[in-house]
């Protein structure tokens, strides 16, 4: 039977969360002038709240603001190898690579699980050696440039649980023959953990520590 440990990345495996972080940093690296404009992010950021727009289009708006229209994949790519670098260097728990080499060398295969656009998971992924990534997708036009509108489903929520469902069937994986753990900071991924055979709540904000409460679900703080 094989073993999937399934993490979610943001204040499950970074501190702190990574979107916004990488939108100011896309735009001071590509285009500074882009900096004004994250006023209007912000007012972007109060509709969502205010329930005006979903989450999906918010980062639509955001990246549209920050990053432009349409980039080529390869100056993305050096955008995010960067980015990735700094969030290594100043953003990852210890605790967190810790329990990722400890799964691995348990026999566990790590995959990498997230709302954010894979455009950057990807490369934070691989700081952490792995491979497996399933994420918010970027739609991208004739000629291969990522855009600012999203491929498929904003990867929250239930619609995580369904993207991990995907992959495993493009991986020939059947429910019935893994065995999967999971760990997340925040009660919007209730589906998946719901779903794990082994839930992890990992530094959970309080609805997520009430649930896990109520559930028996194991509660981790990481704290390095």
């Amino acid at each position: 039977m094989r073993r999937l440990a399934i993490y979610d990345m943001d204040k499950t495996i970074t501190r702190r969360a990574t979107w916004t972080p990488f939108l100011v940093h896309a735009a001071r690296v590509r285009a500074p002038w882009r900096l004004a404009l994250l006023p209007l992010a912000g007012l972007a950021s109060l509709a969502y709240l205010a329930k005006a727009i979903d989450r999906a289009r918010l980062k639509e708006i955001t990246h549209r603001l920050m990053i432009g229209r349409a980039i080529p994949p390869a100056e993305l790519a050096v955008v995010a190898e960067a980015f990735a670098d700094d969030m290594a260097a100043t953003n990852l728990f210890a605790d967190a690579r810790a329990r990722v080499e400890a799964d691995r060398a348990a026999g566990w295969e790590p995959v990498l699980a997230t709302a954010s656009h894979g455009y950057y998971a990807q490369a934070i992924a691989a700081r952490l050696h792995i491979g497996a990534v399933i994420a918010t997708a970027a739609r991208r036009d004739a000629h291969g440039n990522v855009l600012a509108r999203l491929e498929g489903e904003n990867c929250y929520g239930p619609a995580k649980l369904r993207l991990i469902e995907g992959w495993m069937a493009r991986e020939g994986l059947s429910r019935g023959d893994i065995r999967v753990r999971f760990y997340s900071d925040h009660v919007s991924d209730a589906p998946v953990l719901e779903w794990a055979d082994e839930p992890f709540a990992v530094n959970a904000h309080g609805p997520l520590r009430k649930l896990a409460a109520a559930k028996g679900w194991t509660v981790l703080d990481w704290e390095h």
